[in-house]
């Protein structure tokens, strides 16, 4: 891995332990401030999860860190895939309009974390070359 590429995994790890932690601190503030109930539970156990994966996103190398990036993408689109099952049909007969606190702002965070850890998921994912060794074309 060149230093360049190197530096610009970083700061797409960087960018996925963000995108993860805000997403996770959102639902905390949203379960500590007013969600109760089952609702408020599974809030608090997506903050824990958004702290841990954004934790293993700059803690860890290697194939953990190929499971944990995975980890996050499938994460954030679930959280995300709540959300609009939540707005549109109801989830667990939960019914969600767009008014109440922090739906967009959780959409577009939702939506850009996803973005930025597919990014970072190809990135972690794609096969390193070694310097100096080249590919011999297929069949050859």
């Amino acid at each position: 891995m060149t230093e360049s590429s190197g530096r610009a995994l970083w700061t797409m790890r960087i960018l996925s332990a963000i995108a993860l932690l805000a997403t996770g601190g959102i639902h905390l503030y949203l379960a500590l401030n007013g969600v109760g109930g089952v609702l408020g539970v599974m809030f608090v156990l997506n903050a824990v999860a958004g702290l841990v994966l954004a934790a293993g996103m700059l803690l860890l190398r290697g194939r953990l860190l190929q499971l944990v990036t995975v980890l996050s993408l499938l994460f954030l689109i679930a959280t995300l895939g709540a959300l609009i099952l939540a707005l549109t049909v109801g989830l667990f007969g939960i019914h969600q309009t767009w008014d109440f606190t922090l739906v967009p702002q959780t959409v577009i965070i939702e939506s850009i974390g996803i973005v930025v850890l597919g990014i970072t998921t190809a990135m972690v994912l794609r096969p390193q070359t070694v310097p100096g060794m080249r590919r011999s074309p297929q069949g050859a």
